[in-house]
Order: C-alpha cells, then structure tokens, then sequence
C-alpha cells in the first residue's frame, strides 16, 4: 500500500493540471465585452457593404442568419417586396427624421455603423438584455429578439446616408416578430460549441480523471 501512495499524488496532480489546461480553453473567459450604443460616424463611409447593393444583400443575410442558426431559427431569406417598402419609406422622408414606420412588418432600425454586418451584430449583441424566463417584449432587446424570431422567413432592408450621422439602416420582417405571449417558443437560448466546457462538465470530467488516473496508478504501482 505504501507504493501506491507517491504514484496517487502524481495522479492527483496530472489531474489538476488537466483541469487548469480545459478551464484555459473554456470560451467564457475570453469573452469581450460588446456595446450596443451606436456612435455616429464624423463622415459617410464609402464601405462596399453600404454602396454595392449585392454586397449589401449578402452582408445582411449572411450576418442575420449566422445569428438565426445559433438560435435553433431557420434562414431567412430576401424579399424584394419588404426592401422596397423600406426604401420607399426613407426616400418619402427627408432631413434624416427617421423613426418606426409603423406598417405591417417587424422592423428594425440602426444608424451610424461603418457597415451592414456591424449593425446586425448590433442588434445580437441586445441577447445580454434579454432575460429568457420572463420571455417578453422590451425596448432594450427588441432588436435581438425579431432578428432569430423563429417564424420569421423574410427580410428585406434599405439604406440611406444621414448627414455626419453616417448610414441609416432599415430592415422589414415576415411574418412579423415580438408577438405578444409567444416570446417562449419563438426566441431559443444561444447554442454554443463552448457548451462543453461548462464548469458542470468540467467537473464531471475531472473526476472520471481521478478515477481513471488513480486506477493506472493502482496497477502500475
């Protein structure tokens, strides 16, 4: 029993050290901070994504979808009708007054962001507001939770350069997001490949470590 004693602590310790080695890898403590306050821009961006209407196209669709999959939603895709209506609503306005529309569509709005993708990252970014056990409409995740709504398959969306302010972004939805008492089923909590480094996991695996490593050591010794 005394051999066994030194190759136990050796195990312990190569268990540990295992341990510190996955907490270094756990995505949660390396995560940055993100702001949602948009800061306006001293000039107009002259951005591809903004000027190129393809480009524009592919920036809001591949941005929104990357957050729509990451939230159990389907793809959407870009509905001609809905980018018109937004752009005919800002070119009906001028002086940069720019305000819900109040139509027949989920709508999402964003103004002074260097490019399309930058502005639906944006409104992702609302999911640190969000609380999932209440599962309701507020002002501060609005934005989050119409962009991965699940019934949600369209989007079409418009832009405009607003003076100093930069760009103005206008997005349409269908069928419409943010409905009242549907919040629970239509707006999924964030998967994350880092899911398996949570502490619990990490725990458990620790100890199928030990035991594991102990065993050898038991054989060996």
């Amino acid at each position: 029993m005394n051999h066994h004693a030194p190759s136990l602590h050796r195990s312990i310790s190569i268990s540990l050290l295992l341990l510190l080695v996955l907490l270094n890898l756990n995505p949660s403590h390396a995560t940055p901070d993100i702001t949602t306050v948009t800061i306006a821009a001293a000039i107009p961006t002259d951005e591809p994504q903004w000027k190129d209407p393809a480009l524009f196209t592919s920036a809001i669709l591949n941005s929104t979808n990357v957050y729509r999959q990451t939230h159990n939603a389907s793809e959407v895709t870009w509905n001609q009708t809905l980018a018109e209506y937004a752009s005919d609503y800002l070119d009906s306005k001028s002086g940069c007054l720019f305000a819900h529309s109040g139509g027949p569509y989920g709508e999402n709005l964003a103004e002074g962001y260097p490019n399309a993708t930058a502005a639906v990252e944006a409104w992702a970014a609302e999911e640190s507001n969000y609380d999932y056990g209440k599962a309701e409409f507020t002002h501060e995740t609005g934005h989050f939770t119409q962009l991965v709504w699940k019934k949600t398959t369209a989007v079409g969306c418009a832009r405009r350069v607003c003076g100093e302010s930069g760009w103005f972004l206008m997005c349409e939805y269908w069928p419409v997001g943010n409905m009242a008492g549907q919040f629970a089923q239509e707006v999924d909590r964030k998967e994350s490949r880092g899911d398996v480094f949570e502490p619990s996991m990490l725990l458990l695996l620790t100890m199928w470590l030990l035991l594991w490593v102990g065993g050898i050591a038991l054989l060996i010794g």
